[in-house]
């Protein structure tokens, strides 16, 4: 319960919004939500024809001169869970707890991201103490998959044009800019064949892995589940002449695979010294990757025989286009210290009853690198003769150091915190590059409180930052 958690009123509407199921693609509750707490508020509000909802409130009285602000948040979370938890995100509620100064949940995301600014909003709007100008209050859907909220929003939807977007996830951090992004999604088309009954089979999995947000995490160095697990199955191959029957990691393009799952079958006379590798590799991988993914683990069981294994040409080319597919930080910033430029996440995996599909999100803040990376994963695929398909691409949103509502955020933030923000461009996607594009002159920033760990079940936001993060909002929209 977060009942006794400051500010009551954030916490109040962050645990009810928790209570909705909305994932990305089923924000149909949260939007009624949303609709129904302006109604009760006596606000204004308007829906367009994919969902998003723009509320409106008016200024405190004597302040109706003031440049009306935008505030936005995006409805949906991405729905991570741990390969024993039960949860069914399109049904049961999250249960959020507080810890030690967090706010988490139970072997699933929070959705801290962005449910965190939907309370923050929702408390704005319930305000009656903040002295504010007008205020449009815009939640979209779908960002976390396809943008699809940003994508379809008509340009003239609301006319603030001081525009604060709260997707930041550090609270010491001003977000001027931010990476375009592109979908890639490859097929190949593999063969299988009968398995001989000398065989044994067995289930591998992985598990432990930290994962995190592809764009904002791919620079720590963690392992890819889905790269890790190929690499035994290639190393495997090599050793014992091992088949696969099934191959199967990650479920959301958004987050770095944390788990993975294959079905495998071994010669008997190799399959004792199968047993004995696992473990073996398990200690090269965590020597590799002891800082920054330390609770690596690899389990085995023996199972019933498959009918069906893949080919062996048909293994290779999944092995292979795997293997040599690029993943992780590409490049990074010669302008942004610390700041990746491009990179690739494998994010889903599946290769069940002879389907094979890859998927990838690609991003960069420059337009022909994204290109360049792309035309490098097509290359790379292709060559096992897979289909690889393009889709949902969005631009980057470009940084304008000279502007009006940075410095304004920038003063503020130094008089309360006495220290200097730090004026950030993020390698993720953020729905201010596509809102931007449609409309010349907006003036557009992104903060937030800090949340650790988004798209894992891990993630978990500081209370102390919430505080923090109201007090500073509260004050610019008292001031901007």
């Amino acid at each position: 319960m977060l009942k006794d958690l400051e500010p009551k009123q954030i916490w109040k509407y962050f645990e009810t919004y928790c209570s909705i199921p909305h994932p990305s693609k089923h924000e149909e509750r949260a939007s009624k939500f949303i609709q129904e707490t302006a109604i009760r508020l006596g606000l204004s509000y308007k829906v367009d024809e994919v969902g998003n909802v723009l509320v409106f409130k008016k200024a405190f009285p004597g302040l109706e001169h003031h440049q009306t602000i935008v505030l936005q948040s995006h409805l949906d979370m991405v729905p991570q869970k741990n390969s024993d938890c039960e949860h069914d995100f399109l049904n049961d509620p999250i249960s959020p707890y507080a810890d030690n100064g967090w706010v988490k949940a139970n072997g699933t995301t929070l959705g801290a991201d962005n449910g965190i600014g939907v309370a923050i909003m929702l408390a704005v709007l319930e305000s009656t103490d903040i002295k504010h100008g007008p205020i449009e209050a815009l939640f979209t859907i779908d960002e976390e998959t396809g943008m699809t909220g940003a994508n379809k929003l008509s340009k003239d939807f609301f006319t603030g044009k001081k525009f604060i977007n709260l997707d930041t996830e550090d609270e010491e951090e001003l977000c001027i800019g931010c990476a375009g992004g592109i979908n890639a999604d490859a097929t190949l088309m593999t063969l299988q064949e009968k398995v001989s009954p000398d065989k044994k089979a067995y289930n591998v999995a992985l598990r432990g892995l930290r994962g995190g947000h592809s764009g904002c995490d791919i620079h720590l160095g963690r392992a890819n589940a889905i790269k890790l697990m190929n690499r035994l199955i290639f190393t495997a191959i090599e050793k014992f002449d091992i088949r696969v029957c099934e191959f199967h990691g990650g479920n959301v393009r958004n987050a770095i695979p944390r788990e993975a799952f294959a079905t495998v079958v071994v010669p008997s006379a190799y399959a004792k010294d199968f047993e004995l590798f696992i473990p073996e590799f398990q200690k090269i991988v965590l020597n590799e990757y002891s800082d920054v993914d330390p609770d690596i683990r690899f389990t085995f069981s023996e199972t019933a025989l498959p009918d069906k294994v893949l080919t062996e040409p048909s293994q290779d080319n999944l092995v292979r286009a795997i293997y040599a597919c690029p993943n992780g930080a590409i490049r990074m910033s010669s302008s942004f210290e610390g700041v990746v430029q491009t990179s690739n996440n494998i994010s889903i995996l599946q290769c069940v009853n002879g389907k094979n599909e890859i998927h990838c999100l690609l991003r960069s803040s420059v337009d022909s690198e994204r290109e360049d990376l792309g035309n490098a994963v097509l290359s790379s695929l292709a060559l096992a003769e897979a289909y690889v398909e393009f889709s949902g691409g969005y631009p980057g949103w470009q940084p304008n150091p000279s502007s009006e509502l940075l410095n304004q955020l920038q003063e503020i933030y130094e008089e309360l915190f006495h220290k200097k923000p730090q004026i950030k461009v993020i390698h993720a996607g953020l729905e201010c590059g596509i809102i931007g594009a449609k409309i010349p002159g907006i003036d557009m920033i992104s903060c937030g409180p800090t949340i650790k760990y988004p798209h894992s079940p891990d993630e978990k936001v500081s209370i102390e930052s919430v505080q923090r993060f109201w007090n500073f909002l509260r004050t610019v929209l008292e001031r901007v």
